[in-house]
C-alpha cells in the first residue's frame, strides 16, 4: 500500500485527509472510496488520463483508492495529484511519501493547476501544527508562499512530481515569505499597515465632529453611526473610514485572505482591512451566510477585521437587523444546516448611515419635511433599543454650507490612529478597545472616585443598561488613547456620553 497526505475543507477549516492507494488481482479496474463528493469521485477519469499521457502503464489489476477517515465528506479537485502520485509510485517500495502532504488538480494532459481550496486548506493545517512540508502545483505557488513557517515544493506536472520523489528532478525548497509592507513593531509582533490613502478625508468640507467621532470609532473599533440630511457626507466618510483602520497582524491578513479564497475571490493579501458595503434589497442568506445543503459565508463574515457598512439603515428588513445584533455581540455568527453547524468569524465594526425621515429632511434648516408624524415614527422605530444599545457612537450631522472647508487628512488622522493603537497594544491589550471583554475593564479602565461618580449620575439620569455603562468605558478609553494620556478623566467620560444616541 502506498498513502499520502491531503485535506478536505469543511466550514472554514481543513480536516486532514489519508491518502491511501493498493493493487489486488482482478479484472483491471479502479474503486474509490472513503465518501467522496463528485467532484472527487470524477478525479479518477482525470488521474487515468493524465498518468497515461505521463507515460505511465497501469497493471491489469484493481485499483482501489480509499479517503481516509470516512466518516468525513471530501470535496476538492486538488486530491488529483495526490492519488496519481500514491498510483504512479506504487511500485518503488524505497519511496516514502507518507509525511507529505500534497494538493493539485490535473489536466488530461499531466500537467498541473491550481484550485481554491488549496490555499485555506494549507494555511487551516499550519495553524493545527499538522504540516511541515507541502507540495503544490506552480500556480499554487503565490498564494501558499505568503504561509510562513512552512517547506513548500512546486511542480508543473505530474512527471515532474514524479522524478522528485525518485530522484532525478532537484527542486529548491521555499520558505514561507515575510508579507510586503510598512510595519509596526510592538512587544516582537509585527503589524503591518499601507499609507496608500485612496480617497481622503480631506475632501469632506466641514464635518468636525462627525470626523472626530470618526476616528474614535476607528481607533477602538468602536460601532458608529451617521445621521443627517441627504449630502451630508455621511457615505462620504463612511467609505474614507478603511484608509485609516488600524494596523492588521500577520495572523489576521491570512485569515482575511482565507475566506476571501473560500467565498471564490482572489486573495489579495493587502494590509488594508476589508470593506463590505452589501444593498438594503440583499437577502439574509448573502448577509449572514447560509444555503441550502452547505453554509456559505456572508457579508458579517467578509467583514471580519474590517468594516461593515449598512447604508440607507432604516431601508434593511427589521428581521435582518434584529439578526444582526448577535455578530454585533458576539463577534461570531452560527449558521446552522441540516448537514453542518459552522461558527463564522464575525469580528468587524460596523457603520451605519441613515437620514432622519423617509424624506431626509427632517432636521434640515433649508428644505421642509414633507414626512407625516405616523411616517416619521414608523421609520425611526425600525431600530429597536436593543439594536441602538449595541451601537457606540452616534453623530447627528449638520448640513453642509459654503464656508465649510477642510479640516483635517487621512494622512494625519491614521498618524493619530498609529498612536493610539499603539498604547493600547503596549499595555498587553490582545484586543482594541471596543472588543474588550467585561473582565478586562477593571484591568485596562480605571476610573478614579470623582470620574466613576459621573458615570453613575449619567447611567441614572440617561438610564444607561450594563452593555451601554461599558460601552461607554470603552469609548473613554479611546479618547483618553488618542490624547496620549493613560488615566481617564471626567472630560473623557463626558465626550463618550455626548456620542450617546438619547
Amino acid at each position: 500500500m502506498k498513502k499520502t497526505l491531503s485535506a478536505t475543507i469543511r466550514g472554514l477549516e481543513a480536516d486532514e485527509v489519508s491518502v491511501e492507494v493498493n493493487f489486488t488481482r482482478g479484472l483491471p479496474k479502479i474503486h474509490l472510496v472513503g465518501l467522496a463528493s463528485n467532484e472527487v469521485k470524477e478525479s479518477v477519469h482525470r488521474v487515468k488520463s493524465a498518468l497515461l499521457s505521463s507515460g505511465f502503464q497501469f497493471p491489469n489489476m484493481v485499483v482501489t483508492i480509499n479517503l481516509s477517515p470516512s466518516e468525513i465528506k471530501k470535496s476538492g479537485s486538488h486530491f488529483d495529484l495526490p492519488i496519481a502520485l500514491a498510483i504512479a509510485l506504487f511500485q518503488f517500495e524505497e519511496i516514502d511519501i507518507s509525511d507529505w502532504h500534497i494538493f493539485g488538480e490535473v489536466g488530461l494532459d499531466g500537467s498541473l493547476k491550481d484550485s481554491s481550496s488549496i490555499f485555506p486548506a494549507i494555511l487551516s493545517l499550519k495553524n493545527e501544527g499538522k504540516i511541515s512540508k507541502v507540495l503544490i502545483p506552480e500556480e499554487s505557488l503565490e498564494k501558499v508562499s505568503k504561509i510562513p513557517e512552512i517547506e513548500i515544493y512546486r511542480v508543473s506536472s505530474i512527471s515532474e512530481a514524479m522524478d522528485f520523489f525518485r530522484g532525478i528532478l532537484n527542486i529548491d525548497k521555499i520558505s514561507g515569505k515575510e508579507l510586503e509592507s510598512e510595519k509596526l513593531e510592538i512587544e516582537n509582533l509585527a503589524y503591518l499597515f499601507d499609507r496608500d490613502f485612496e480617497t481622503d478625508f480631506e475632501q469632506v468640507l466641514g464635518q468636525t465632529v462627525a470626523k472626530n467621532a470618526s476616528l474614535i470609532a476607528v481607533a477602538g473599533m468602536h460601532n458608529i453611526i451617521f445621521e443627517g440630511s441627504p449630502g451630508s457626507g455621511k457615505s462620504m466618510i463612511a467609505k474614507r473610514l478603511q484608509h485609516i483602520l488600524p494596523p492588521i497582524a500577520e495572523s489576521e491578513l491570512l485569515e482575511i485572505a482565507k475566506l476571501q479564497a473560500l467565498n471564490g475571490e482572489t486573495p489579495n493579501f493587502s494590509p488594508k482591512r476589508p470593506f463590505r458595503a452589501p444593498h438594503h434589497t440583499a437577502s439574509r442568506g448573502s448577509i449572514f451566510g447560509g444555503g441550502t445543503r452547505s453554509a456559505k459565508i456572508g457579508e458579517v463574515s467578509m467583514a471580519n477585521s474590517g468594516i461593515l457598512f449598512f447604508d440607507e439603515l432604516p431601508h434593511f428588513p427589521k428581521q435582518i437587523l434584529e439578526a444582526l445584533r448577535e455578530p454585533l455581540q458576539d463577534y461570531s455568527i452560527l449558521i446552522s444546516r441540516v448537514n453542518s453547524k459552522i461558527l463564522y468569524p464575525a469580528n468587524f465594526l460596523f457603520v451605519g448611515a441613515m437620514n432622519p425621515c423617509p424624506c431626509g429632511y427632517l432636521i434640515s434648516k433649508t428644505k421642509s419635511c414633507r414626512c407625516s408624524d405616523l411616517e416619521i415614527k414608523r421609520y425611526q422605530n425600525i431600530l429597536s433599543e436593543p439594536f441602538w444599545d449595541r451601537i457606540d457612537l452616534y453623530v447627528a450631522m449638520s448640513e453642509v454650507s459654503a464656508q465649510d472647508t477642510p479640516t483635517i487628512s487621512s494622512n494625519k488622522m491614521f498618524s493619530s490612529v498609529l498612536n493610539a493603537f499603539e498604547k493600547q497594544m503596549k499595555r498587553g491589550q490582545k484586543f482594541l478597545n471596543g472588543r474588550l471583554e467585561e473582565r478586562e475593564l477593571e484591568e485596562f479602565i480605571k476610573l478614579d472616585d470623582k470620574t466613576n461618580m459621573t458615570l453613575i449620575q449619567a447611567s441614572e439620569k440617561f438610564n444607561l443598561s450594563l452593555r451601554g455603562i461599558s460601552k461607554i468605558k470603552k469609548v473613554a478609553r479611546t479618547i483618553a488613547d488618542l490624547q496620549g494620556v493613560e488615566e481617564i478623566g471626567r472630560s473623557h467620560i463626558l465626550e463618550a456620553l455626548s456620542y450617546r444616541k438619547r
